[in-house]
């Protein structure tokens, strides 16, 4: 039997393959076991929470429990942990990858992340001004490079605040 006969009897027996593996939307009942990690900290490990929102480099996306397998970059924003009882905690992420696996698990490895409560609004916009300044300056190209992505994670910062 020819590859393309192969191949197209396959295709005509996918769909009801596929019709038996139908996924449903989560149960509240249902959660997703978060493992949060930096290179030198684990923040969740293997812990069950309800849902988990992050800034992709997609946009922003929720994660429930029987969510479709996959991997998201992360762009700098807010990860909010959302846990039993509707309790939530946030944190702000240079960026990274999410990675959701089968059975409920979704893995998120960042560079940095820190409490969205431990910055100050104060110092965001004073740092920010000054990146702005840096990066329509007169300096030499790299050094205006540096500041534009300075200040594009200062403007996450100041959105990430606003949604506090």
């Amino acid at each position: 039997m020819s590859t393309l006969r192969l191949l197209s009897s396959a295709a005509r027996r996918a769909p009801s393959a596929l019709a038996q593996q139908r996924r449903g939307y989560a149960e509240v009942a249902d959660k997703i076991s978060l493992s949060l990690v930096l290179p030198h900290q684990a923040i969740f490990t293997s812990t069950d929470v309800v849902q988990v929102n992050l800034a992709a480099a997609t946009g922003d996306m929720g994660i429930l429990a029987n969510h479709v397998p996959s991997i998201e970059a992360l762009r700098p924003g807010l990860i909010e942990v959302v846990e039993s009882g509707n309790a939530s905690k946030k944190w702000f992420a240079s960026g990274g990858f999410a990675t959701v696996h089968p059975g409920n698990k979704l893995t998120i490895n960042v560079v940095e992340a820190a409490p969205l409560e431990s910055f100050s609004s104060e110092a965001i916009r004073a740092n920010l001004q000054e990146a702005l300044k840096v990066a329509a300056g007169n300096g030499s190209e790299e050094d205006k490079m540096e500041a534009r992505i300075e200040a594009d994670v200062y403007e996450a910062l100041q959105h990430a605040l606003g949604s506090k």
